[in-house]
């Protein structure tokens, strides 16, 4: 784009009748010819007028500079090797990895399990003909429920289930809402804040700064290592 504009600098083009930018589609719409036409594009002076730029003369040095433009190695922009899924649950926003993901899903029935010995299973749901388990995130991560209020809570969107996939088999966490798949390099990670508390932060490796907001980017492996726990 640069070596366009700088090769335009250079170009001086003919003079035309652009009247299309003063009485035309781009001016006032007081040519009478607008009736006619509709649209400056389908009249002849707008073809004339590109014919004539279309006509002229070349920059005298317009194939070397082109040449010494494309000769040039291909600035190759790095690559961006991460992404995460984005959801909230209450006030605090949190990401896993894509990989992990295999579907975001609308709630439904929660059933319950006999005997349960860990609070962060809920029951079971079935997703799409499957019976898998649902567990509670904000009680493995130790967050507080925290509701939110005002103008945040009418902006909120309906919740959903985040399928995920780990070793073992699937599970489901609820959660307040998913908003979207990011996209990240690694430098643009930030370490854990000592303001995080201590139960949150033993699952957050990393902190993303995303759309004016600060994101948990929960470690994968503990926390699949605690579900797997949590369902032995």
């Amino acid at each position: 784009m640069n070596a366009q504009l700088h090769l335009a600098s250079e170009f001086v083009r003919p003079a035309i009748n652009d009247c299309w930018n003063h009485i035309g589609v781009h001016g006032d719409k007081s040519c009478v010819e607008l009736e006619q036409h509709l649209h400056c594009r389908n009249c002849p002076v707008y073809s004339a007028a590109a014919r004539t730029l279309l006509d002229a003369p070349l920059p005298p040095d317009y194939a070397r500079f082109w040449t010494r433009h494309f000769a040039q190695p291909p600035v190759i922009a790095p690559a961006v090797a991460h992404s995460v899924i984005i959801f909230r649950l209450g006030a605090e926003w949190l990401a896993l990895p894509t990989v992990l993901c295999s579907e975001v899903a609308d709630t439904r029935s929660i059933h319950s399990l006999p005997h349960r010995r860990n609070s962060a299973v809920l029951g079971i749901a079935n997703v799409r003909g499957e019976l898998v388990v649902c567990l509670s995130l904000t009680t493995i991560l130790g967050l507080n429920s925290t509701a939110l209020s005002g103008q945040d809570s009418r902006n909120a969107a309906v919740q959903r289930f985040l399928v995920c996939r780990g070793v073992a088999a699937a599970v489901v966490f609820p959660v307040d809402e998913v908003h979207s798949v990011y996209r990240y390099d690694a430098s643009q990670l930030i370490e854990v804040p000592a303001t995080v508390s201590k139960a949150q932060a033993t699952y957050t490796r990393a902190i993303l700064s995303w759309s004016q907001r600060t994101v948990g980017v929960l470690d994968e492996q503990l926390l699949f290592h605690t579900v797997d726990r949590s369902l032995a």
